[in-house]
């Protein structure tokens, strides 16, 4: 299951559930999908990140001043970078534009990543356009 932030035509934001990534476009494409405060069926995924669960230290493998082995987080790491790497486009240092194109609707939803500088994502954030940064590992070190 996936949850997205969906966001109407007429700017009114709501969540819903997904089996999976595909459903969304899916359902989208055979106009199934309708805001739950309009119905409107011109419905886009809004920008998101991800949900953050506290769980506790035996399962994040801890040790007992609370801290994670450096393996572990490199480990980690790198899945995410595969994942996003494999799910998402590559941008590079146009990254601001192309999340103002997404976000104001005047591009196609689509996830993507890349590079942005401290001023762009200040700028950004007081558009009230939210970012998560990623620590990037390179593989050989």
């Amino acid at each position: 299951m996936i949850k997205y932030n969906l966001k109407c035509n007429n700017n009114h934001e709501f969540e819903s559930w997904f089996s999976e990534s595909k459903e969304f476009e899916k359902l989208k494409n055979k106009k199934l999908l309708e805001c739950i405060f309009c119905g409107s069926n011109k419905i886009q995924k809004n920008i998101m990140s991800p949900n953050v669960v506290n769980v506790d230290r035996e399962t994040l493998n801890l040790d007992s001043k609370g801290h994670k082995d450096f393996n572990e987080i490199k480990k980690e790491l790198k899945k995410i970078k595969k994942f996003v790497e494999n799910n998402f486009k590559y941008v590079g240092n146009k990254f601001s534009q192309e999340v103002k194109d997404i976000h104001y609707n005047n591009k196609k939803e689509k996830n993507i990543y890349g590079t942005t500088t401290l001023k762009e994502r200040q700028e950004l954030k007081e558009e009230g356009i939210e970012l998560t940064t990623i620590p990037w590992i390179d593989e050989e070190n």
